[in-house]
C-alpha cells in the first residue's frame, strides 16, 4: 500500500474517514482536555451526537486569544509525557507554549515524510536544511525528523550566512534546499558577486516556506518569477503553522498544498463564520487529528484561502488549498483598496534595486489607513526612485503608498530583531502586529 493512501480514494470515503477520526478525536478531547470539556459542558454540547463533519458547526470556534488566555487548559496529558516544548507569537504579550509527547513527535514526522513525498523528495536526496532548528521552533525540527523518517540525508545549516550556505552545497552537493523564497535571491545575488557558477550546482530543487510563490490561479507570482528566471530550478511551495502540527506541500503539478485527511480536518468560513461556497475565499479553520499532547478543535487560523476539490492530475483526490491571501487582522483599507501585506511584498520583491524593506501600517488622523514602505537600496536607478515605486504598486495594486528611502542597514535591524525566528517585513502600528 502507498504512503497516504487515504489521499487517493473518493470524496466520500474520504469523508467516512474523516468522520471516524473526528469522533475519536472529539471524544478524547471530552475526557483530556479541561478547556474544551468546559466548552462542551457550557455549550450544551454532546459529542457522541457530533457525528458527520457538518455537525461541527453546533462548536464554537478556537481562537488564538483562547490559547493564550487559557493555555495550560489546552494540554490534555501530565507533565512527565511532554518531550518537546515550542512557543508561537499570540495575539496578546506572551507567547504561546505548544506542548508535544514522543507521540505528536513521530506524527510530526509522518506529516513532513508524507510531505516530502508530495514534492517528489526520495531517500537518496541531500536536502539543506536553510531554517532554525533551535529558538523553540517547530519548523526546523519537524523538517528533520520528516526527512529523517524518509531516510533523505540531511544538512542542518539554518538560516540566514550565504558564504556557509555555498560553502555547504559545494562541500557535500546536496540536491534540495529548504528555506524562505526571499532568501534564494540573497543567496543568488552572493553567487553572481563572488564568480559562484550557482546555475550549475548541486541544487536542482528548492521546497519553500512562509512566502507565496503563486497566484490564486497558480502561476507564479513576481517573486516566483524572479527566481525562476534567474535560477531554473524546480520551486515547490509549502503551508503550516505550528498550530495544525501539519503541512500542505505542493506536488509536481504545482495545483496548491495537498490536505492529509488523516491528520487534520479542514473548513473555510466566512467572516459571520458560515461556511462559504467551493471555489470563493474564506477563513481556514481547523481541527487537529491524532494529537496527543494539545489537540485543537475548530481552530480559526487567521489565513485567507480558496479549496480545490478536483482531482489533481497526480492521482490524489484530497482537497488542495490555494496560496494565502493575507491573514484576517492585517486586512488594509488604502484609498478605497482593499490590500494585505503580500501584494506589496510582491512588488518590492520583484524590484531589482531593492535590497530590503519594511512596511508600516498606522492609522491617520482622520481614522483611515496609511502606508508607508520603508525600503534600502541595493543599487541607485538612474530614475527617480520614489517615483518609479509609486508607478510599480499603482501598475499592480491600483494604488501607491508613501515611499521612505532608508539605509540598507537600518532597514535590516528591523527586518532581523533579536530572537526573531522569522524576518519581520510587516508592522502593524493599529494594533502593534508584526509580521
Amino acid at each position: 500500500m502507498r504512503e497516504a493512501a487515504i489521499e487517493y480514494q473518493s470524496k466520500d470515503e474520504i469523508k467516512h474517514f474523516q468522520e471516524e477520526k473526528m469522533q475519536l478525536a472529539l471524544q478524547y478531547l471530552n475526557l483530556h482536555s479541561p478547556f474544551y470539556r468546559k466548552m462542551f459542558r457550557d455549550n450544551g454540547i454532546d459529542v457522541h451526537e457530533i457525528r458527520y463533519l457538518e455537525d461541527l458547526q453546533q462548536i464554537p470556534f478556537t481562537g488564538k486569544k483562547d490559547l493564550q488566555l487559557y493555555n495550560q487548559d489546552f494540554l490534555c496529558v501530565p507533565q512527565e509525557k511532554i518531550i518537546d516544548y515550542i512557543t508561537t507569537s499570540g495575539t496578546l504579550s506572551d507567547p504561546v507554549t505548544f506542548a508535544m509527547t514522543d507521540h505528536d513527535l513521530n506524527r510530526l514526522a509522518y506529516n513532513e515524510k508524507i510531505s516530502f513525498l508530495c514534492t517528489g523528495t526520495k531517500p537518496n536526496d541531500i536536502v539543506q536544511l536553510m531554517t532554525t532548528i533551535d529558538k523553540r521552533f517547530m519548523a526546523g525540527l519537524a523538517y528533520f525528523l520528516g526527512l529523517r523518517a524518509l531516510g533523505a540525508g540531511i544538512i542542518r545549516v539554518g538560516n540566514g550566512i550565504p558564504e556557509l550556505q555555498w560553502d555547504t552545497i559545494r562541500r557535500i552537493r546536496p540536491n534540495t534546499i529548504m528555506c524562505v523564497p526571499s532568501f534564494i535571491l540573497h543567496i543568488i545575488k552572493y553567487a553572481e558577486e563572488n564568480g559562484i557558477d550557482y546555475r550549475n550546482s548541486s541544487v536542482k530543487k528548492v521546497v519553500c516556506i512562509g512566502e507565496n510563490l503563486r497566484e490564486q490561479d497558480f502561476s507564479l507570482n513576481l517573486l516566483g518569477k524572479r527566481i525562476r528566471e534567474k535560477w531554473g530550478i524546480e520551486l515547490y511551495s509549502t503551508y503550516a503553522s505550528t498550530e495544525m502540527a501539519t503541512t500542505f506541500a505542493e506536488c509536481e503539478c504545482g495545483c496548491g498544498g495537498h490536505h492529509h485527511p488523516e491528520l487534520i480536518l479542514c473548513e473555510l468560513v466566512d467572516d459571520n463564520g458560515l461556511p462559504v461556497e467551493e471555489g470563493n475565499i474564506g477563513e481556514l479553520v481547523v481541527t487537529t487529528l491524532g494529537v496527543e499532547g494539545m489537540p485543537l478543535l475548530r481552530f480559526k487560523t487567521g489565513d485567507l484561502m480558496s479549496f480545490h476539490t478536483s482531482p489533481c492530475r497526480c492521482g490524489r483526490t484530497s482537497m488542495r488549498v490555494s496560496p494565502i491571501v493575507g491573514r484576517t487582522h492585517h486586512m488594509i483599507k488604502f484609498k478605497g483598496t482593499t490590500l494585505y501585506p503580500p501584494a506589496i511584498f510582491d512588488v518590492l520583491d520583484n524590484t531589482p534595486y531593492v535590497e530590503n524593506y519594511v512596511v508600516e501600517v498606522s492609522s491617520s488622523e482622520n481614522g483611515t489607513d496609511a502606508i508607508v514602505v520603508r525600503v534600502g537600496l541595493r543599487s541607485q536607478p538612474s530614475d527617480d526612485v520614489t517615483k518609479d515605486l509609486k508607478d510599480r504598486f499603482r501598475a499592480k495594486i491600483r494604488v501607491a503608498p508613501d515611499i521612505d528611502i532608508c539605509p540598507t542597514a537600518l532597514i535590516r535591524k528591523i527586518n532581523f530583531p533579536d530572537m526573531s525566528r522569522k524576518p519581520v517585513k510587516f508592522i502593524d502600528n493599529r494594533k502593534k502586529i508584526i509580521l
